[in-house]
C-alpha cells in the first residue's frame, strides 16, 4: 500500500481541524517535523492542544504555531528557549500542562500501548502531583498519570519507505516512535525515501502500520538551537 503523499498539504488534507489533540515530535528542534508544522500554520486550524517536548524555539518549529495563536494548550515538559511560549503562559493567554520529562514522554508510550494510567514516584509531593490520586505501594507513594493519545501525530523520520516503515536518525529518534504509536492517525515526514524492501527489517524503529502517510522532505534545515564553540587559540594554530 502506497501511502507517499505529494505534499506536506496534501498529506493533512481532510485530518486538521480547530479544537484537535496534535503530538509533534522532536526535542528542541532535533527531530522536529518542521515541514508538517507548516502546514499545520498553513491550515489555519485553531483552539489547538500540543502534545510536545517543548515548543520549538521563537519563529522555529511550534514557536510559528505560537505566533499565529494556533495553539490553546501546551502539554509539556520545557519552555526555557521559547521566550513567546513562556509570555503568553504568564499572561494566562496559553494553557499549560506540565509535566517531567521522564513522565511525560511514559504517558505517550502508554497512550500507545493501550494503558491508560500508570503510577510513578515522579512528582510526588510537588505542585505535579496536585489534583491527582495518590496510592502507596511497599510504603512508598506514587501519584498516578493518565496515558496520552492524540488525534494526530507528526513525526520527523531520516528514512522512510512507501509502506510507511520508519527509521530515526541518533538523537533526532528521541520523542518520534513513541508518539507514532499513540495517535489515531500519524504521519512523517522522512530525508530519505525508499520503496518497500529497501530497508532491511532490523533496522525499522516505527513500522508501517501505525503510519497513515508520509512525504518526502529531502532538505529539511538542520537548526542549531545552542551554538556553543571555543575561541580558536591562534598561537597553538600557528605551533601546527
Amino acid at each position: 500500500m502506497d501511502k507517499v503523499r505529494a505534499s506536506t498539504i496534501e498529506a493533512l488534507a481532510g485530518l486538521l481541524h480547530d479544537d484537535m489533540t496534535i503530538m509533534a515530535g522532536g526535542f528542541g528542534l532535533c527531530g522536529i517535523p518542521e515541514a508538517l508544522i507548516e502546514a499545520v500554520r498553513l491550515s489555519g486550524v485553531r483552539n489547538l492542544t500540543v502534545i510536545s517536548n517543548n515548543a520549538g524555539v521563537d519563529g522555529i518549529g511550534l514557536g510559528t504555531l505560537l505566533e499565529t495563536r494556533q495553539i490553546r494548550k501546551m502539554i509539556s515538559s520545557y519552555v526555557g528557549e521559547n521566550k513567546l511560549f513562556a509570555q503568553q503562559f504568564l499572561s494566562g493567554e496559553l494553557e499549560l500542562e506540565f509535566n517531567p520529562q521522564g513522565t511525560l514522554a511514559e504517558r505517550i508510550r502508554a497512550g500507545g500501548a493501550g494503558i491508560p494510567a500508570f503510577f510513578t514516584k515522579t512528582g510526588y509531593g510537588t505542585l505535579i502531583a496536585e489534583g491527582k490520586p495518590v496510592q502507596e505501594f511497599d510504603g512508598e507513594h506514587y501519584i498516578m498519570e493518565r496515558g496520552l493519545v492524540a488525534d494526530i501525530a507528526l513525526v520527523h523520520a531520516y528514512m522512510g519507505d512507501d509502506e510507511g516503515n520508519l527509521v530515526y536518525r541518533k538523537t533526532a529518534r528521541n520523542f518520534n516512535p513513541v508518539m507514532a504509536t499513540a495517535a489515531k492517525v500519524t504521519v512523517a515526514e522522512v530525508e530519505h525515501l525508499v520503496t518497500a524492501g529497501e530497508i532491511e527489517p532490523d533496522r525499522i524503529h516505527t513500522s508501517g502500520i501505525f503510519v497513515s502517510g508520509i512525504v518526502h522532505a529531502p532538505v529539511p534545515v538542520k537548526h542549531i538551537e545552542q551554538r556553543t564553540t571555543r575561541k580558536r587559540d591562534v598561537a597553538l594554530e600557528g605551533a601546527i
